[in-house]
């Protein structure tokens, strides 16, 4: 097609008596062709899964209704009936630690930014699965999970990549978006596009350097001489103890995060994985956050880095709860020296490259899912988590 419009553009530029009329002609022919590839369909489809954020205040309760009604994530006793109360109920306090990190959540921008990022790389570096395109599925906010399905069928996407942004797998995150998107599929005809997945890359080298390099780069920030005595206080989102108790591979994928960022850093100075958010009577894994600090604090370790091991990018869990509430009045009151955290990975260009990387690899094996994928946990008592997981095998059929 190309080498046919070449040759009637040779045969105009010919016939073409002034150079005012080559330069229209030329301005036209470039418009033609940008139109063209404007409108090529993406070829493989990325949808970068997360739980989303509420960009304004008024999001905040639909926020948090999804996210209390979702058993995958927080499972709770009469959950139609509780979830709508405890949204109800929290959405007051939760508006006003959003007022105090701008008025919402920088999620989605920054999910958007990293996926246009990605793109631009993937299609240098693979250019046979050219052209590539990042779509946003988030369970809690817009847009959905089930809006960015939709949007991916009408584009005509041929390869769709469920691309979870949480490195590390859990049937509360990871695999509640991979159930939204089974359940998505139920009683519709089969998808025309060929669906895989990135389920977990805990361990994946860009990642870990990211990681090291911000937490280096925070580590200097210490006076010299106190540097080498620097606690390192890896902080994730906990998860309550009955999910844990089920055989989630969570809180050992984030203990291999931490590991290998710390033999990156040749083990340089002493850290703990301590676990935060926790809502709720009910017990959670810990220790939490705050109480290691204060514990530190009362043996004398005053000088502490916080590095958000389970986060890639800022949101309501870094930018308030670690920034303003941990490093803020819990600091001042335990009595801390020094307290900083190590910057999230956001647009950091060696993470960028790491998901670049992540997808080029996953096409070029051309595996479905991990290895893990088809092991449910020991105590797995969610139907869905099997079909979901056969759904993938079968690289999207229905079932």
């Amino acid at each position: 097609m190309l080498s046919k419009m070449a040759r009637t553009t040779l045969r105009s530029i010919n016939n073409i008596q002034n150079m005012n009329g080559i330069q229209n002609y030329i301005g036209i022919l470039s418009r033609q062709f940008s139109m063209s590839f404007s409108v090529l369909k993406p070829k493989t489809g990325i949808m970068m899964l997360n739980l989303g954020g509420p960009e304004t205040q008024d999001d905040v309760h639909d926020f948090l209704l999804r996210l209390f009604s979702d058993k995958d994530l927080i499972p709770l006793p009469a959950q139609d009936k509780l979830a709508p109360l405890i949204a109800k109920r929290r959405t007051p306090k939760i508006k006003k630690q959003y007022m105090e990190i701008g008025g919402g959540s920088p999620l989605r921008r920054w999910t958007d930014l990293q996926g246009t990022e990605m793109v631009k790389v993937l299609d240098k570096i693979s250019p046979e699965t050219a052209p590539h395109k990042h779509y946003i599925g988030f369970r809690y906010t817009k847009p959905l999970t089930e809006e960015g399905i939709a949007q991916m069928e009408q584009d005509g996407v041929e390869r769709a990549i469920a691309f979870t942004q949480y490195p590390q797998y859990s049937c509360s995150t990871t695999g509640s978006s991979l159930n939204a998107i089974y359940k998505y599929y139920q009683n519709k005809p089969k998808s025309k596009m060929q669906w895989s997945v990135i389920d977990r890359w805990p361990t994946h080298d860009g990642l870990l350097s990211a990681f090291a390099k911000n937490t280096a780069e925070a580590l200097d920030k210490f006076p010299e001489d106190k540097r080498d005595s620097v606690v390192i206080l890896f902080s994730a989102h906990s998860l309550p103890m009955s999910v844990v108790n089920r055989g989630d591979p969570y809180p050992a994928e984030v203990a291999s995060t931490v590991s290998e960022v710390m033999r990156k850093l040749n083990f340089s100075n002493p850290y703990r994985l301590v676990w935060q958010s926790k809502v709720g009577p009910l017990p959670w894994l810990g220790p939490q956050t705050e109480d290691s600090i204060k514990g530190l604090c009362a043996q004398g370790r005053k000088n502490i880095l916080l590095v958000p091991i389970a986060f890639t990018s800022d949101h309501i869990e870094t930018l308030y709860e670690l920034d303003i509430e941990y490093m803020g009045e819990v600091a001042e009151k335990a009595g801390v020296e020094q307290i900083v955290r190590a910057e999230s990975l956001n647009a950091n260009e060696i993470f960028v490259n790491a998901l670049a990387d992540l997808v080029k690899g996953h096409l070029e094996v051309g595996e479905r899912h991990s290895k893990q994928l088809p092991l449910r946990c020991p105590m797995c008592v969610n139907p869905v988590c099997g079909r979901a997981r056969e759904f993938f095998h079968s690289g999207g059929g229905t079932l």
